[in-house]
């Protein structure tokens, strides 16, 4: 059984900030972190607001509230955990306290290098002692035992320090661990223990000002694949069967339970499971036949955040990311180049910054305004021209769901005076919860490796959420509507791509074949296709003798539907080759292992079954993930994946990450074996995901059980009228009854098996 969790952290807005900029204001943002991790940057610090996971998890809804900001000093803020082994000893001289400092990792980085000179010290009473100092690491090896006397009948505390040791001027701190004499006495420390700051006070008066977050914490266990069968079974069941009928089945009663914060999770475990089935056609199509079913008035289809809003929403991510920086990066990467100051806003516009628009003098407020125009209309352009000449770019997956989704639409909605609403539907997710955000914010849709300045980020708003996509989408019905009557210049232009903007959605759903939209994991790349290209250092498995820190060397590489190649450079005519049928595992590295972050391992195996590991370094952690991803879905058909593998590495005679012995020994930690689907997407996990459904699931257990009482008592109810045609009975209401019957019992098994499941094996530990 594997441990699954999952923190959802929201930074909502921030209040009473100080100024840290001469202009008496600040340009705020957040770094979010985990595990204490160091906070080193060069920007104004101006604090933070730390919370343990007891805190988190005090109230299963998380926390939603305004939390007071304190001060940050960086040579406070610890990160990592230390291994120590403890005994408490006693004989006729007195106590003797008896420290095995083992070794530490994920220690704060003090020096320029990128590392630390870690030492240890030991005070126990009033005594203390340190081990020798390593020099360049964050993942110090000591293997010191430590002994200190004291007299008899002295009780104290044991505190073990780590620092980093410095030629010139004072140590640097790393963190500290404290045990009670309590502890010391009943059961003393024997393991891995995370480090923690100096005490101090906090800051109590909120001077700092304060950020209101959502934070959320889930842990799960999940069960092994066997066990998640019969509900993945009801799961493929219930898109096969009519949805307007259904009120029994996994899913109905998921959309039934879904709600809040939780929807939008539940939609990504949803649609990555029938992606893994090749399903995701099947299933999207059963959500929209649904909401349609259920809804009167065309002007609010799929504008609420329902689950069948939510599941194509989080599909578009999954499979059209590529697609989506195809079109936008071009036009997003000028906007941010450019750095053009447009506004037509008057209550916004600030003369005195538009002066870089080439004027000589102050310009006046129509001068600004008609430059922002032409500025605007030329950005628009490109960005209109981008998406309406891309249908045939577009994954074929996203096109068969979107003429599923208007089919479904035209079949509710007929007639003239219906005939644009096939259109709003599809510009409704296309435009307005994929093109839109992705311009507002291009970083979180790995558009741009940082977020925008202000001046930059308001010309992205002005593009994405005030004019142009959004009024675009809603195929101009909103011209003319709302305050921003100082949009009034670009109509005439938006108007005009109206008629681009319905013929582009015509030829996007102008596809044929019976292909399952969302294909199927075993879907090949094609071999001459290249995936992904780029610098990468290299290091092969080899002898623990050899500096691990220098034997990765810098190489090209080419990943196609063949194979992943490598060489010094582009344009080097020799070069050598992993065939992709002989991946096995595509996993991220654990940075103790080398000292090194953003690393992966490629385990393939070779034609006498012996496996091999090739380790690659990426530049940061996007290209790590979007390598990750690549490799996994060109190499996702292969037979004989792992089920596990190590994260670590294995040096002087064991495995950094269990500490097994055995170069052979079986992984610790399970393989993401299935694919990625898209750059932005995490892998597939198909156990964790149905975990998290049944969990939702539970929450309806008593509703079920009620339904199923009620369906029973009609079995025992009074006679009907003599005068009625008990046909009405006997025939098609009843054969629903039973049906519905029947689902309802066999969920209810499921959900009980799978609980006993788990508690079984809660037995074991």
């Amino acid at each position: 059984m594997a441990k699954s969790g999952s923190l959802s952290i929201r930074v909502v807005e921030g209040r009473a900030l100080p100024a840290k900029d001469v202009s008496g204001s600040s340009d705020p943002y957040c770094l979010v972190k985990v595990d204490d991790e160091v906070v080193a940057r060069h920007d104004d610090i101006i604090g933070k607001i730390s919370l343990s996971k007891e805190a988190i998890t005090a109230d299963p809804r998380g926390i939603d509230s305004w939390i007071n900001l304190s001060r940050v000093d960086p040579d406070e803020e610890v990160q990592g955990e230390v291994c120590l082994a403890v005994k408490l000893l006693e004989d006729a001289r007195g106590r003797c306290l008896r420290c095995h400092v083992r070794q530490a990792r994920d220690l704060a980085p003090r020096d320029i290098s990128g590392t630390s000179d870690p030492f240890a010290r030991v005070f126990w009473g009033s005594r203390s002692l340190e081990t020798s100092t390593i020099k360049k690491t964050r993942f110090p090896h000591w293997d010191e035992v430590l002994e200190l006397r004291e007299a008899p009948g002295t009780t104290s505390p044991l505190r073990v320090e780590l620092w980093d040791w410095d030629m010139v001027g004072k140590n640097d701190f790393l963190g500290m661990v404290e045990f009670t004499p309590q502890t010391l006495q009943q059961k003393p420390p024997n393991g891995w223990f995370r480090l923690l700051p100096f005490p101090r006070a906090e800051d109590s008066g909120g001077s700092l000002g304060a950020l209101r977050l959502k934070v959320r914490l889930t842990e799960d266990r999940v069960l092994p694949s066997q066990y998640y069968q019969p509900l993945m079974e009801l799961l493929l069941e219930s898109v096969q069967g009519p949805a307007e009928e259904d009120t029994t089945s996994p899913l109905a009663l998921l959309e039934e339970l879904a709600s809040g914060d939780c929807r939008q999770d539940l939609a990504t475990k949803l649609v990555k499971l029938f992606l893994g089935r090749g399903l995701a056609g099947p299933f999207l199509d059963y959500l929209t036949r649904r909401e349609v079913a259920r809804t009167n008035d065309p002007n609010t289809l799929f504008r609420s955040n329902s689950l069948a809003s939510k599941s194509m929403e989080q599909f578009m991510k999954l499979v059209g990311m590529r697609y989506l920086h195809e079109v936008l990066r071009p036009v997003i990467s000028r906007v941010f180049e450019e750095k053009k100051y447009m506004e037509l806003d008057p209550s916004k516009m600030d003369l005195n910054r538009s002066r870089r628009i080439s004027f000589k003098g102050t310009p006046t407020e129509e001068q600004v305004r008609e430059t922002s125009l032409g500025l605007l209309t030329g950005y628009l352009g490109s960005v209109v021209d981008a998406i309406v000449s891309s249908a045939g770019r577009c994954p074929l997956a996203l096109r068969l769901a979107f003429k599923q989704l208007q089919q479904c639409v035209e079949k509710r909605f007929p007639g003239m005076e219906h005939q644009d609403v096939k259109y709003l539907a599809t510009s409704g997710f296309l435009f307005l919860r994929f093109f839109a955000p992705a311009i507002l914010t291009p970083k979180l849709f790995d558009l741009r490796d940082h977020h925008a300045d202000p001046q930059t980020s308001r010309s992205l708003l002005l593009l994405a959420k005030v004019c142009a996509v959004q009024s675009i989408g809603n195929l101009g019905q909103q011209l003319g509507q709302g305050k921003e009557q100082w949009l009034a210049p670009l109509h005439p232009f938006l108007l005009q791509s109206i008629s681009r903007v319905r013929d582009f959605l015509d030829q996007l759903v102008d596809v044929d074949g019976d292909e399952e939209a969302g294909g199927s994991t075993c879907a090949l790349v094609q071999p001459s296709t290249i995936v992904r290209e780029g610098f990468l250092l290299k290091r092969k498995e080899e002898p623990a003798s050899l500096a691990t820190r220098f034997a990765f060397k810098k190489r090209y590489f080419r990943l196609s539907g063949r194979d992943l190649s490598y060489s010094k450079t582009p344009e080097w005519q020799v070069h050598s080759s992993i065939p992709l049928s002989c991946i096995r595992a595509v996993e991220r590295v654990d940075e103790g292992a080398f000292q090194l972050p953003h690393v992966m391992q490629v385990v393939t195996q070779d034609g006498t079954g012996a496996s091999h590991t090739t380790y690659l370094q990426c530049k940061n952690v996007n290209d790590l993930n979007q390598w990750l991803s690549a490799l996994r879905k060109a190499s996702a058909p292969n037979p004989g994946k792992l089920a596990a593998c190590h994260p670590g590495a294995f040096r002087s005679g064991r495995w950094t990450c269990c500490l097994q012995a055995e170069r052979s020994a079986v992984g610790c930690s399970r393989t993401h074996s299935a694919v990625t689907l898209g750059d932005w997407s995490d892998p597939l996990d198909p156990d964790a995901e149905a975990q998290m459904v049944y969990r939702q699931l539970l929450l309806g257990r008593d509703q079920l059980r009620l339904k199923l009482l009620e369906d029973s008592s009609l079995d025992t109810a009074p006679d009907v009228d003599p005068g009625k045609d008990s046909s009405a009975v006997d025939g098609p209401c009843a054969e629903v009854l039973a049906q519905q019957r029947e689902a309802t019992t066999r969920l209810l098994q499921v959900l009980e098996d799978l609980e006993q499941a788990h508690e079984e094996f809660q037995k074991r530990g």
